[in-house]
């Protein structure tokens, strides 16, 4: 860190502490060259997380449109706000943590596919079919036929 006095590159911390939100860590800094001291302040960056949607259109991602749909997929089915919450908060953490500043709509949702299908098997095949866009009867019967599949080889 430079020095804002005499911009020698040589400092030290003296103090450092969090600030009252928790949010950052405030450091007291001295120059090694004129012994001036000044505060810094450290925090994460936070990166804006970009969701690239089948038509090309770029929106922020928003985890409540996550919770939205996962609760639309379970509707009267046994499964407890919390645990939709948990997915959710699951999820977004997972794609934080990829550290990527883009990920297509398709990539959600097939995270989302995946959580409930360990969930809920009636929350998984209502979500994709709406996400996978059922157009027939023969669509849906096969993703059920998959489903069943899996469930035999385990």
């Amino acid at each position: 860190m430079k020095c804002p006095f005499c911009e020698n590159s040589d400092t030290k911390v003296v103090d450092s502490r969090p600030t009252e939100e928790g949010h950052a860590t405030r450091r007291r800094r001295e120059c090694d060259k004129c012994n001036k001291r000044f505060t810094t302040y450290e925090k994460v960056e936070e990166v804006v997380l970009m969701v690239v949607k089948k038509d090309g259109t770029r929106q922020s991602f928003d985890r409540n449109k996550v919770l939205s749909g996962i609760i639309k997929a379970c509707e009267k089915r046994p499964v407890s706000y919390e645990t939709m919450e948990r997915i959710a908060i699951d999820i977004e953490r997972g794609l934080n943590n990829l550290m990527e500043k883009e990920v297509s709509s398709s990539f959600v949702g097939e995270l989302i596919m995946e959580k409930l299908k360990d969930l809920d098997e009636v929350a998984y095949v209502r979500f994709a079919s709406v996400y996978r866009q059922f157009t027939d009867v023969n669509t849906f019967v096969s993703e059920i036929e998959n489903l069943l599949g899996r469930k035999v080889r385990k």
